[in-house]
């Protein structure tokens, strides 16, 4: 035990003490009747507690956080509502595999059960959202149970653990020790791929002459980005990354493809159909990413590395799977490799001419502003910022448009696709990595899930920049009505938008509108120097498109006609 028996003190305390033990210094959360004894407690820690305007914002700030700066996030909610509005964010977190510490108040242990107010079943709730949860009911727990949940949280696969402490429990006194290490016979993540795969993997990788890297969250996660690049640069190999893998490879790299998937990069999605091995890493062949699956990669041998043996063989058959941690199997592979002279110079020929033949584009015009220009244009002017969004048809601009070099430098809602997501995520980030530019790409529909957030960066000095591509309808919704249901717009107008200026100033921050493409740069420019919150409320072309697109069900190289649906 690193801290001796001492005078008893209450089980809040005991958590506030646990928290400062691991490391924590904020907590995002909002205060009620059964999280009150721990409340009080934080009135003198040193743990800063920023205090949202509602506790999904609290859940999702904790994720963004976590994936700014690869520590463990922590938010704090009452019982009953406030255990559950921390549900979308905990579900956001758990589907991209983000470490997350969730504590909520409960009633009373004697009255579990009894229907009490505000008495949720916060643990039988997120069971299938959560890694671990717990339910405490005895105060001599609440140490080892906070070690095991940022233990469980921060390794293996990622994921957030919920810890629910009824009242009782708060205020129950208790001598506080903290254990050093935690041991858990039934939880021992495999970390080293195993010898005989990796002789595997490399016989493949010798002998191909069309590979490609596919990349995933994993590999930031595990802090492979320079071995993804290592390997790639070795073998010749192109690399596609998903949504959540952006930043793992740098976008300006000749090797680089993009995004993959539905709308992934056209010569992304040709070069998976016709590679003859992909090497997949940290990435879990989502439904965005394969299309039909019978299609998919017909001709190719699979290596998936990937720490969570579940995801080995789920979607796709796989020729090598390999349980492990991105970057310790990615060195081994690297090491083992004994390539000299890659085979893959006309692969990356015929790779070259699709870029060419099939370039990201659009049809600028004079007189509207294009959400694409809007983002070429941040992606110019904020030099080592993180870019976070919102989910929608800007998501997959940014996704296109801004060229990410580093981890940790792109944040979005992949998994689930959580509209309200960006803003609060974008929040987190900024305490996270105060000495960045942040930014927040939005839609108009995205943005008011949580714009009372404002207040929250304003109390708290959190100056983060929110871009909203405003084009006044639900975007990707209306492109698919659109697309496949004859243009009938079934209630995807945003008719009585608010003036998002004036809403940015109600709040004490700054809001700029831009209608004319002249004015892009001079408004960027002048929120960067802000040193308050900005709202730029951007009103862009109401009907543009996101293209490439793969429609639902379709193989991944069967895109809509883009020129066609113009």
């Amino acid at each position: 035990m690193s801290a001796g028996a001492s005078k008893k003190i209450p089980g809040a305390r005991s958590l506030i003490k646990s928290l400062e033990c691991e490391g924590v210094e904020t907590i995002f959360g909002y205060p009620g009747g059964q999280i009150l004894p721990v409340y009080d407690e934080l009135y003198d820690s040193s743990i800063r507690h920023i205090l949202v305007r509602h506790e999904q914002a609290a859940a999702h700030a904790a994720d963004g956080f976590a994936r700014a700066t690869g520590r463990v996030g922590v938010c704090l909610a009452t019982s009953g509502p406030g255990a559950t509005n921390l549900v979308t964010g905990i579900a956001t977190a758990y589907m991209d595999s983000i470490p997350m510490v969730a504590i909520t108040g409960q009633v009373p242990t004697a009255l579990i059960g009894n229907d009490a107010f505000q008495e949720a079943d916060i643990t039988g709730i997120t069971i299938p959202i959560t890694k671990q949860n717990y339910l405490i009911k005895d105060v001599k727990d609440l140490p080892r149970t906070i070690k095991e949940a940022f233990f469980i949280a921060s390794t293996g696969r990622q994921g957030p653990v919920l810890v629910d402490i009824p009242k009782d429990v708060q205020s129950n006194l208790v001598e506080f020790s903290y254990p050093d290490k935690i041991e858990m016979r039934s939880y021992k993540p495999t970390y080293s791929g195993h010898p005989l795969q990796i002789k595997k993997a490399c016989d493949l990788i010798e002998k191909a002459e069309r590979p490609i890297l596919y990349v995933g969250g994993g590999a930031i996660a595990a802090g492979a980005a320079e071995e993804v690049l290592q390997l790639a640069e070795m073998v010749m190999a192109p690399v596609t990354t998903t949504l959540m893998g952006k930043g793992a490879f740098p976008e300006n790299h000749p090797l680089s493809l993009g995004m993959l998937g539905m709308h992934g990069t056209r010569y992304a999605n040709y070069a998976i159909i016709d590679s003859d091995l992909i090497i997949a890493v940290g990435a879990r062949f989502d439904d965005r990413v394969t299309g039909k699956i019978d299609s998919f990669a017909p001709n190719a041998k699979v290596i998936h590395i990937d720490v969570d043996p579940a995801e080995l063989g789920k979607n796709v058959r796989v020729d090598v799977p390999i349980v492990g941690d991105a970057k310790s199997t990615l060195k081994k592979i690297i090491t083992t490799l004994k390539v000299k002279l890659p085979k893959t110079a006309e692969w990356n020929r015929k790779i070259d001419a699709w870029k060419r033949e099939y370039p990201l584009e659009y049809e600028p015009e004079c007189s509207e502003l294009k959400p694409q220009c809007i983002i070429q244009q941040l992606n110019s002017l904020v030099k080592d910022g993180i870019f976070v969004t919102e989910v929608g048809q800007h998501q997959m601009w940014a996704a296109h448009y801004l060229q990410t070099l580093k981890p940790r430098t792109f944040i979005t809602s992949g998994g689930l696709g959580t509209m309200g997501y960006g803003f609060p995520a974008a929040i987190g980030a900024k305490v996270g990595c105060p000495d960045r530019s942040v930014w927040d790409i939005a839609g108009d529909g995205s943005i008011q899930m949580n714009i009372q957030e404002l207040a929250t960066a304003m109390e708290n000095d959190i100056p983060v920049k929110v871009a909203i591509l405003n084009n006044r309808y639900l975007g990707m919704v209306r492109q698919w009505q659109e697309l496949f249901y004859n243009k009938r717009y079934s209630y995807t107008n945003m008719k009585g938008q608010p003036d998002f200026v004036k809403v940015a100033e109600a709040y004490g921050a700054d809001g700029i509108l831009v209608e004319r493409p002249a004015d892009v740069r001079d408004a960027i420019l002048s929120a960067q120097k802000s040193d308050k919150p900005v709202f730029i409320d951007f009103r862009t072309a109401r009907e543009e498109n996101v293209f490439p697109m793969v429609p639902a069900g379709a193989a991944i190289n069967e895109f809509v006609n883009q020129r066609r649906m113009k």
